[in-house]
């Protein structure tokens, strides 16, 4: 069987990128384990841009070793798909970090929201440093493509084959 036939395409991998979900990224950490956490994210080409505080864990991570990994999926059963990124990060400060971070922040909240005086200024103080990730190493996956590949679409014509996730 091909290794990468059941890999999005390059444009269904950018299509997926323009979804609204939540991305896990991966730093490491000063003994080796790696730092697992869920962010908000921007994709723009070979970049992924996540807004954060100059003293999390993993902005200090990624000054200190400047390497992630970023996973993006969609967990719906039987229609899986996902894509992760790998390669050199950086930390941007200043100007370029409010703006990218005004950006990333736009993709999950309403304009309104924060323009409240209540809601933006704490995002805007919180994140004060934007994570850049170069992604020099790409996987995808679509268990779609293996249902119907593999299974003829059996597993999507049976109902209740797979069982429900819980938050």
């Amino acid at each position: 069987m091909e290794e990468h036939m059941f890999e999005l395409t390059k444009d269904q991998i950018r299509e997926f990128l323009k979804g609204r979900l939540i991305a896990s990224i991966g730093t490491e950490n000063p003994d080796g384990s790696i730092h697992l956490t869920a962010v908000w994210y921007l994709h723009e080409d070979q970049f992924f841009y996540v807004a954060t505080s100059s003293r999390s864990r993993k902005a200090r991570n990624v000054a200190a070793r400047p390497k992630a990994s970023l996973m993006v999926d969609s967990r719906k059963a039987g229609c899986e798909r996902g894509v992760t990124a790998s390669g050199n990060a950086e930390i941007i400060t200043g100007e370029g970090a409010q703006e990218l971070n005004r950006r990333v922040h736009l993709r999950y909240m309403s304009a309104a929201a924060l323009s409240d005086a209540r809601i933006g200024p704490v995002f805007h103080a919180l994140d004060d440093v934007t994570i850049r990730l170069t992604a020099t190493s790409w996987i995808s996956w679509d268990t779609g493509a293996v249902d119907a590949q593999l299974f003829h679409g059996a597993l999507a014509a049976m109902p209740g084959c797979f069982l429900p996730l819980g938050d």
